[in-house]
């Protein structure tokens, strides 16, 4: 069986479903975290997205564990090498203040493996190395795969779309929010007993 690529740089919604604890966000990298540059190998191209920084900083604040989860089918497609993403992450992590895990998957769409989203490997796999349960995560994405990946893992899935999102994928997300910041703000509002559990 195929298993998630791991990449630890540091070391081992219209509204939500109302108040419950709040362990931990995983964050598409792409069009979420950081501008969405396809198959970017280049760490000089890397730009968080608005109000990234700052949603970040709003959840360790709180004490709520953060990591990535993230497609990077560019590995199997010969486009982009291991070390390529790592060198991307580093970027982004740098940027956006350093979060507690970066997972990403390498294979094609019709590679079968349990790790692409919208199949939930990632997000068991970012939830176990965070130290937290799945169910006790939220997943924040901009296409219907994020959200998938979160329900089928046993997570909360919130779209936040942008460009590249499908009207449809829009229609059919039970839960949006505008732009990130937006999302975290709202979720933290809503979910007094946020925290325990990973590092962010």
């Amino acid at each position: 069986m195929n298993r998630p690529a791991l990449h630890q740089p540091f070391g081992d919604a219209a509204s939500f479903r109302g108040p419950a604890p709040v362990a931990a966000v995983l964050f598409d990298r792409d069009g979420t975290l950081v501008e969405d540059v396809p198959y970017n190998g280049d760490p000089e191209l890397v730009r968080p997205m608005p109000g990234a920084r700052e949603a970040l900083e709003l959840l360790r604040a709180r004490g709520v564990a953060t990591g990535v989860v993230s497609n990077q089918s560019g590995i199997g497609r010969g486009l982009l090498t291991h070390a390529d993403v790592r060198r991307v992450n580093d970027r982004a992590d740098a940027l956006l203040g350093g979060l507690g895990t970066w997972l990403y998957c390498p294979h094609l769409p019709d590679a079968g493996c349990a790790c692409r989203k919208p199949r939930p490997g990632l997000v068991v796999e970012a939830a176990r190395r965070l130290r937290v349960t799945p169910g006790d995560c939220v997943v924040i994405g901009d296409i219907a795969a994020d959200v998938r990946a979160a329900h089928a893992a046993g997570a909360r899935g919130v779209l936040v779309p942008n460009a590249a999102t499908l009207p449809e994928e829009v229609r059919r997300a039970p839960e949006t929010a505008r732009d990130l910041l937006t999302a975290v703000r709202r979720l933290l509002a809503q979910a007094p007993g946020t925290g325990g559990g990973g590092r962010s």
